[in-house]
């Protein structure tokens, strides 16, 4: 279904009813509307689907790092890997990410026959294409093989029960999509929030990326299009590493300084559970309705960063105490939590209750180190390199690294990641790229498959893809067969 919202705010999703496509798209402004309307589906990210319960977090338990509440069985199920194919979070972001596909292929079939200045229509389908290929990265890594859909569908549609395509074209129409964003006139940065040509760039270097590394394992000629793709964000300057990692939680700071893509909220439009999802459950310490403790970072992986590095410090990326709401009480909690995502504005002293952190898509510190990983394994460790992975160290207040061999820093690359974008659903698609898995007490990589990680579990194979949901495969039994292990 078409979704659109006013042209200033595109935080809210308003079914607009009594339009039709044949009747709607004739002006700029509708143009404008229908564009907006594709962004919503990005706040999938952090909806709640039952108590402590959210696809952000179902990305990060199958890596090992992080525990969980009792109460959920679903979430301690990713975490030992025993899930069945009829977990809810299956469906939440197939049909999510199709919804917001659906909208991106209404607006790039209807906004070309608009009359309207012709730079303000190309940036906006520059907009619906990045947004498509976003949707389909995320599809295609989690689900393998996925329908490709790239027009408009209603029941006369051959697409209304579709095959699944193999992921080698998935990924072509995704860099399809992002090469004509990248011609189409977006700014170089944008500081509402929406798609820029910064945003662009970056995200075509982690695609490249991706492609370099397996099921694709498209290797040399990926790493180098990576590498010079996260160059011209880096040569361009329209970035840069924030002064104080508290910026990375809080209002003024938003899609600002090092944050190249993010997911918009904002108090009093359109609020989530982010900040009460961090909180230990029920401690008392939140201004929020809800602590639920739904995601805790296991001790080891926090005690994996180097000594010294201010990130692993209080109230860095992780606290372990906190005021008591209500008075000046310090309470501790006796593990740890992700400061990171703490809001304090809304949650802490004085606080109004309306948790409106955004979430992080795309970061300035991903970027240097896509540069380092990808040049890296096209030439080895040079200087330029270095200077990437040793601008997000010194900021942590670590040594630069030097004098390492291909392999090592290829690995200490890998640990930069882990640590540097820890709990920001970057992890669980490196194991798939790499088959290698964060041995944190041994601080060294291992083979996903063989390891025993911290949460007691060894890597399922199975979970280098989720499941195709069950109830789309009875709705459409063209989609069989079901992704390997989950039948």
């Amino acid at each position: 279904m078409l979704t659109v919202g006013c042209e200033k705010d595109f935080l809210a999703e308003n079914n607009a009813s009594a339009i039709t496509l044949e009747n709607y798209f004739t002006t700029a402004a509708q143009a404008s509307a229908s564009i907006n309307g594709i962004y919503p589906t990005l706040q999938l990210f952090t909806a709640t689907d039952g108590y402590g319960e959210s696809p952000w977090e179902s990305l990060e338990f199958p890596v090992g790092h992080a525990t969980s509440l009792g109460q959920s069985l679903y979430n301690n199920g990713l975490i030992r890997h025993t899930n069945s194919s009829i977990e809810p979070v299956f469906r939440t972001v197939w049909v999510g990410f199709y919804n917001g596909i659906a909208n991106a292929n209404v607006a790039i079939k209807r906004i070309p026959p608009i009359f309207m200045n012709e730079a303000t229509k190309q940036s906006l389908l520059g907009e619906a294409h990045f947004l498509r290929a976003l949707y389909n990265f995320y599809l295609v890594r989690l689900y393998g093989d996925i329908p490709l859909i790239t027009d408009p569908v209603d029941f006369t549609s051959p697409d209304l029960y579709p095959i699944r395509s193999p992921k080698q074209k998935i990924y072509e129409l995704i860099v399809s999509d992002l090469k004509a964003a990248e011609n189409s006139g977006l700014p170089n940065t944008d500081k509402t929030g929406k798609v820029s040509l910064g945003a662009v760039k970056s995200l075509l270097a982690s695609v490249y990326l991706t492609m370099a590394g397996q099921p694709l394992n498209g290797g040399a000629e990926y790493y180098k299009l990576s590498a010079e793709k996260a160059k011209e964000v880096i040569d361009a300057g329209w970035y840069s590493l924030f002064t104080d990692y508290a910026f990375l939680h809080d209002r003024a700071h938003k899609n600002q300084g090092e944050l190249i893509f993010q997911v918009q909220y904002q108090a009093g439009i359109k609020t989530n559970d982010l900040t009460a999802a961090v909180t230990p459950s029920k401690i008392g310490i939140s201004m929020l309705s809800n602590e639920y403790g739904a995601i805790m970072p296991r001790s080891e992986f926090v005690k994996s960063y180097e000594p010294n590095d201010k990130r692993s410090q209080e109230k860095q990326f992780f606290f372990t105490e906190y005021t008591k709401k209500g008075s000046s009480t310090i309470v501790k909690f006796g593990e740890y939590a992700l400061y990171k995502y703490f809001q304090v504005e809304a949650a802490g002293p004085g606080g109004d209750a309306n948790s409106d952190q955004n979430w992080t898509i795309l970061r300035y510190p991903e970027i240097l180190l896509i540069y380092a990983e990808a040049s890296n394994e096209i030439s080895g460790p040079t200087q330029t390199a270095y200077d990437q992975i040793n601008l997000v160290r010194r900021r942590a207040n670590l040594q630069g690294l030097s004098g390492l061999t291909q392999n090592e820093f290829r690995e200490a690359i890998w640990k930069e990641r882990y640590h540097e974008l820890a709990f920001e659903n970057k992890a669980y698609f490196d194991i798939q790229r790499t088959k290698k898995v964060y041995n944190l007490v041994n601080n060294r990589f291992e083979d996903a498959f063989a390891f025993k990680n911290e949460s007691g579990a060894t890597f399922n194979e199975k979970y280098m893809l989720w499941p195709v949901p069950s109830s789309e495969i009875d709705a459409n039994p063209k989609l069989k067969p079901q992704n390997p292990g989950w039948e």
